[in-house]
This record gives structure tokens, C-alpha cells and sequence, in this order.
């Protein structure tokens, strides 16, 4: 399968837009998780922009749509302005992030028009998704279930339960697409528990896994859509090697990225070196 060069061109300049938004949100929001947030915005990017996702804003619970859960609340404010790109709320709301009144929180939630569920505490997500995807199935509905999963978040026995149920119930309406920045909040991964490599895992488990570049959208579009048009009877899982802060040096070589905050200056910096 090839993508047009075109295709590609426009989601790096998505990527490059959404990741812009996303640290002006974090200028408004200082304690919203900006590292985490910047690791999945490729990932985000080809989802939406990449017409992967099956959706409509004017009825955000149409019954055939597919769902996305964002098991990694936490690093989800990069969502926002593609959410709002898409007409599911209006634009402005952006500049409320986290400001009294607004709906757009840290971490959010499902009364954000477009966000399926609740997952403020990790390693939920996964299940609450086979849960989805086995009632689909059951339905005869076609449609899919996808989850974005933190790295961090495999330590959590809740996710290998789910692991585990999918492939007995051979869900192939699931894909898991694991952000892969190898920092949890306290350290890196590996230095509490070295889970690589990740898609040997779920391949043990009787998944369909493969690894990829999850910051290049080529290496992402085919992984995904491959995996959305395959028969079979397994789930799937995608592992999208990231780095954590993408595109801010003081993040990405900072094993502690994950509660740190940049300064309104900070910010106004890279937005001026980001093009």
C-alpha cells in the first residue's frame, strides 16, 4: 500500500499545527501535562486528520461511529484542538482550558462533546475498550474500538486482564496503539520494569503487534489502516515508539518531563521556533 505525498505533507503540517495549539493551551493551563501530551500528537493527528476514525460531530453517539478512548488521560490536551477542528465544540473554547466554567479540563472527560469516557485513572482504559468492542460484536455492529494506551500504564495488572480477554473473545474490532516514550512519571520505564519489547508481549498473548516511528505519520497511516482492513480473528496492538515532550529540548532529555511546566516566556520561544 502506498500514501500520497500529498496526504503525508498534510498531516505533518496538521501534526505541526496541532502540536503549536497544544502548547498554547499548556501557556493558559500551566498544570496541564504538556510532555505526555506532545508524545502522542502524531498519533492523534493521523487518527483524525488521516479519516481513519468513522465519525460525525453533529451526532457524537451515532451508533455506528468508531470509538476512541484515551486510556492516557493525562496527555490528552493535544485532543482539544482537533476536537474543535472538527466542529465538536467551538474554537474558543481553547482559550478556556482549565479556567472556571470550562469543560476542557486537565484531564478530561465526556462532557467534552467527542471524548467517549472517563480516565483519570490509568490502566482502565483497555478494559472499559473490550467491553466496548465485545458489545459491538455482539450487536453485529461495524465498527471499531480504539485505545491509546501510555507505556507507563502497562505496569497496571488491569491492562493484562484486559490483554487477556480480548484475545479469548477475539476481539479484531479492537486496535491498541501504545505511546511508547519510555518515561513513566518518576523514571525512565526500564528502570522499573523493562516491559521491551512490548510487541513480543502482546504477540504472546495471541495479539497481531507491530512496532513503529510514532512521530513518522507515513510508518503510522499504513500500520493503522492495515490493521483496520485485516481479517482475522485477533486483536491488535500497535506500538508507536515516541519520545516524551517532542519538539521541546528541555523535555525530551528530562527523565522527570512528566510534571514539569513551562513558563508563559517558554513557550512564546519555542512557538516562534516551531514551523
Amino acid at each position: 500500500m502506498k500514501v500520497s505525498l500529498d496526504l503525508i505533507e498534510f498531516l505533518k503540517q496538521k501534526a505541526l499545527w496541532v502540536r503549536q495549539e497544544t502548547l498554547k493551551i499548556h501557556k493558559i493551563a500551566p498544570g496541564t501535562r504538556l510532555a505526555s501530551s506532545l508524545s502522542d500528537v502524531e498519533i492523534f493527528t493521523v487518527l483524525w486528520y488521516g479519516k481513519i476514525l468513522r465519525f460525525d460531530p453533529d451526532n457524537t453517539q451515532w451508533e455506528s461511529r468508531d470509538r476512541l478512548i484515551v486510556s492516557k488521560g493525562h496527555g490528552a490536551i493535544s485532543l482539544y484542538p482537533i476536537l474543535a477542528d472538527f466542529g465538536f465544540f467551538d474554537k474558543r473554547e481553547l482559550k478556556r482550558v482549565g479556567k472556571e466554567g470550562s469543560f476542557l479540563g486537565g484531564i478530561p472527560d465526556p462532557i467534552i462533546p467527542g471524548f467517549e469516557t472517563v480516565n483519570g485513572a490509568l490502566g482502565h482504559g483497555l478494559g472499559v475498550a473490550c467491553g466496548m468492542a465485545l458489545a459491538l460484536k455482539r450487536r453485529r455492529i461495524e465498527a471499531y474500538i480504539f485505545v491509546v494506551l501510555g507505556d507507563g500504564e502497562l505496569f497496571e495488572g488491569a491492562v493484562w486482564e484486559a490483554i487477556m480477554f480480548a484475545s479469548h473473545h477475539r476481539l479484531d474490532n479492537l486496535i491498541a496503539i501504545v505511546d511508547n516514550n519510555k518515561r513513566s512519571m518518576l523514571d525512565y520505564c526500564k528502570n522499573i520494569i523493562d516491559l521491551e519489547p512490548i510487541e513480543d508481549r502482546f504477540r504472546s498473548f495471541n495479539w497481531n503487534a507491530e512496532s513503529v516511528n510514532g512521530h513518522d505519520v507515513e510508518e503510522l497511516y499504513l500500520a493503522i489502516t492495515e490493521f483496520k482492513n485485516k481479517d482475522g480473528s485477533h486483536p491488535k496492538a500497535i506500538i508507536a515508539n515516541t519520545i516524551k515532550g517532542k519538539g521541546v529540548p528541555s523535555l525530551e532529555n528530562d527523565p522527570l518531563c512528566h510534571v514539569k511546566s513551562l513558563t508563559k516566556d517558554e513557550v512564546d520561544s519555542l512557538l516562534k521556533e516551531l514551523k
